[in-house]
């Protein structure tokens, strides 16, 4: 959340008299302040963008206000040609800065942006805009244009001169000084921010969590670490976690475990709790010491995780590694293990081994005609056929795109295994209903038998892929083997 803070704020001395200058130098003070509030508070290049172009904006249109005023009284006057210099210069330094801005995190660029514009303004209202506004003011109430200037020029000299340096010289120190106020609330807005972030995070997550001062009391703990115990919040509190969970460590566990913590920084390992069910559980501790300053340790934090949920996160892990996302079977990892496997029990059994390279025919009609939707439904249907037909100690792997790979073990002859490729191609050529709509595949598949080909595990892939080939160039829905 930005707070919009006030740099530059507006005192009576800058009304020049004029009531349309001063309402519209009111607005330029509030986009400085406005933009001085971004600057620090590190907004998006296009919101800083924004706030620098509507103050550049505003102030041509500023300027082409008071330039009316100064040609219909002061139209040859140098004064107003070199105000108008002024205003020209003024706008072409503004874009400057913008587009100089190297990092919105840096705290000198933000200085030197706000301190030009601070004293640019200041200055500027004191000084010209006041000057000229008081001989404007005099040529109103009917003075000459000589006497008018004259009695201006005597009422910008002596006092007004000393005023308008003081306030120049506070208002440089009041932008420096705010300035710093400013980062200071934007970093500790943002250090809260981070700690509720911290603290939803803490409390949504499913392991139990307590943070203790050194002699281990209770200071907060999450959510499910009460469930764990089945205590309120409020009664944990000054209690020492291991009088609440006495089967968290044995005394010489905890000895040991605390002297690791602390020498360290933290102890992992199997521990034994009590669950909600009251009944003595495997849990893993992860306890971390928290040292200040002087290598003092001042708390520690525990973190309870469920055995079995560690295994089925450790499953799910290693089934999104090793299989295909779209399909569920095998990927190109797991074929790579499965197919030394395979090999080194050909060698044991003296039994072939068929290495199987399957690749989809009008695959790419399907997904030009019906969508990558219905190419998606048509590879899933294909595997669960794939999967359907062949053995359970068959291994079937997506390698990517409509590719398949079949590994079919166990075979004393080709003889069976012709009769199975007959079945697949069947059953892959079945039309397969998407929405309304029939989507056709046939199926080319090229084979390489093990021992027979001796070829290194990658050669075999190879020698199937090559096989594949020589049957879509002998017509499709078929199978070949490789010579």
């Amino acid at each position: 959340m930005i707070t919009n803070t006030v740099i530059f704020p507006w005192n009576a001395n800058f009304n020049t008299g004029l009531p349309i200058i001063d309402e519209q130098h009111r607005k330029l003070v509030d986009l400085l302040n406005n933009l001085a509030t971004h600057l620090v508070y590190g907004v998006d290049r296009s919101g800083l963008n924004r706030v620098f172009a509507e103050l550049a904006d505003y102030a041509v249109y500023h300027f082409e206000t008071e330039e009316k005023i100064w040609k219909l009284h002061l139209s040859e006057d140098e004064m107003t040609r070199s105000h108008i210099k002024t205003h020209e210069s003024f706008v072409v330094d503004v874009l400057k800065l913008k587009d100089d801005l190297g990092g919105l995190s840096d705290d000198e660029v933000v200085d030197e942006v706000v301190s030009f514009l601070t004293h640019w303004l200041a200055f500027h209202i004191l000084d010209t805009d006041k000057h000229m506004a008081k001989i404007v003011i005099g040529l109103q109430q009917g003075l000459s244009l000589q006497t008018a200037k004259e009695k201006a020029s005597v009422e910008m000299s002596g006092a007004m001169r000393v005023l308008i340096e003081t306030v120049l010289t506070m208002y440089d120190s009041l932008s420096s000084r705010t300035l710093e106020l400013m980062r200071e609330i934007a970093e500790r807005q943002r250090a809260e921010q981070d700690l509720r972030l911290f603290k939803k995070v803490i409390d949504g997550t499913f392991e139990a969590m307590f943070i203790t001062d050194v002699n281990c009391k209770i200071i907060d703990t999450n959510p499910s670490f009460c469930l764990k115990v089945k205590r309120e919040h409020d009664a944990l509190t000054g209690l020492s976690v291991m009088e609440i969970m006495p089967n968290l460590f044995d005394l010489e566990k905890k000895d040991e475990i605390l002297h690791i913590a602390n020498l360290s920084g933290n102890w992992s390992g199997e521990v034994t709790g009590r669950g909600a069910n009251g009944e003595v559980e495997a849990v893993w501790l992860t306890l971390t010491a928290i040292k200040d300053t002087q290598g003092e340790v001042t708390h520690y934090i525990g973190i309870l995780s469920s055995i079995s949920l560690l295994l089925e996160r450790q499953q799910s892990l290693l089934a999104d590694a090793n299989n295909d996302a779209l399909t569920g079977l095998p990927n190109r990892r797991l074929l790579d293990d499965r197919l030394e496997q395979a090999i080194v029990r050909s060698q044991r059994s003296h039994r072939l081994l068929a290495v199987c390279f399957l690749d989809l025919d009008g695959f790419k009609q399907v997904n030009d005609t019906l969508g990558h939707e219905a190419g998606d439904e048509v590879l899933r249907v294909t595997a669960a056929r794939l999967t359907k037909v062949l053995r359970g100690e068959d291994t079937i792997a997506r390698i990517g795109g409509d590719e398949f790979i079949l590994l079919l073990g166990e075979l004393n002859d080709d003889v069976s295994l012709k009769e199975l490729l007959n079945r697949l191609l069947q059953d892959i050529a079945q039309p397969i209903l998407i929405h309304g709509k029939l989507a056709s595949v046939t199926a080319s598949i090229g084979i390489t038998m093990y021992p027979n080909d001796q070829g290194k595990p990658d050669e075999l892939l190879t020698h199937a892929d090559k096989a594949m080939y020589s049957a879509k160039n002998s017509g499709k829905s078929q199978y070949w083997f490789y010579n």
